[in-house]
């Protein structure tokens, strides 16, 4: 169905080095195929049951027969990140000699670190010759799925897969918000994500896979672009550069002051000419005095408390 309607992107399916695999793929009318055996020496005896020779003997008889029939050929090493190297070496130049298009080291458990991950980059890429795309897969299980995706990148990587909101098997893999934000904000590069549309689609995934973005998500979450810190309001009201990385808007997110226990005068007076009242001394240091109340009780102040108490402070003033 996928391939059938989707027109303005390669559709790739994947699949098991098996023939019967394939011709699945082939039926589907899918653009691409991406191919996968594993390679590690606890994935090889215990999961396969296979010598190194077979797994590499597997990969290139299916390698050759996608080729010919027409597809776009990825080869994916499982658990490439606690593979042999030299193997890893060995079994992408014998795919990539036998057409493979495309060739991708996974960190399947997630357990490169990002000078590691650089490492087996820059060695992949140094010993295995011809005319490919060298592709990374980062999974999150420590935490480092976008750090060692964007060290692959900077050190020769050609693509890097993703998941938006970082969905995936146990930890997830590596974000794609977090990983296009970082290669263009702090690293440089360019890529083809229409960055305003970030926050729209991983709105989109949330609603549609059931759950809420966690409010410290990096990028996306609630709280990314949130001040409350009376420092920290100060700041971004005199340039938003001073507490924020990049502006929000360009990916799509906006930006919130928030009025809690650790407001300041700023923040207070700003929300005030939101509202179209005139902040002066009295009314700034009173509502700041009743929020900081209710925020050391515990309380969380949200705008239509916020509101009620300006028009509290307000009457009273006025009167």
């Amino acid at each position: 169905m996928i391939a059938s309607e989707v027109r303005s992107a390669e559709v790739i399916a994947l699949s098991r080095t098996r023939k019967d695999d394939i011709d699945r793929v082939l039926d589907s009318g899918a653009d691409a195929i991406h191919l996968f055996i594993a390679t590690s020496d606890i994935h090889m005896k215990y999961k396969l049951g296979m010598s190194p020779e077979e797994v590499i003997e597997r990969a290139v008889t299916a390698v050759e027969y996608a080729k010919s029939h027409g597809l776009i050929v990825e080869f994916s090493a499982e658990d490439s990140t606690r593979s042999r190297w030299e193997f890893l070496v060995k079994i992408f130049q014998e795919v990539v000699s036998a057409g493979a298009d495309r060739i991708d080291i996974a960190d399947t458990v997630g357990v490169m670190r990002p000078s590691l991950m650089s490492e087996l980059v820059k060695y992949i890429k140094d010993r295995v010759r011809g005319n490919y795309i060298l592709s990374v897969h980062c999974h999150n299980d420590f935490g480092m799925a976008v750090a060692n995706s964007v060290a692959a990148v900077e050190s020769g990587a050609d693509q890097v897969h993703v998941t938006v909101l970082g969905v995936g098997e146990r930890a997830g893999n590596a974000a794609l918000e977090e990983v296009v934000a970082a290669l263009t904000f702090l690293a440089g590069f360019k890529t083809n994500i229409r960055l305003e549309l970030i926050a729209s689609t991983a709105e989109l995934v949330s609603e549609l896979f059931g759950f809420e973005i966690q409010p410290n998500k990096p990028i996306v979450g609630i709280n990314a672009f949130s001040h409350e810190s009376g420092i920290h309001v100060h700041g971004v009201l005199s340039n938003p550069l001073t507490y924020e990385p990049i502006d929000p808007a360009i990916i799509g997110m906006k930006r919130r002051i928030v009025i809690g226990k650790h407001s300041g005068k700023h923040a207070i007076a700003y929300m005030l000419k939101q509202l179209g009242v005139e902040p002066n001394e009295h009314i700034v240091n009173e509502v700041l005095m009743r929020i900081k109340e209710l925020g050391d009780a515990g309380r969380r102040i949200d705008y239509e408390e916020f509101l009620n108490i300006v028009k509290s402070v307000v009457g009273t003033a006025n009167g």
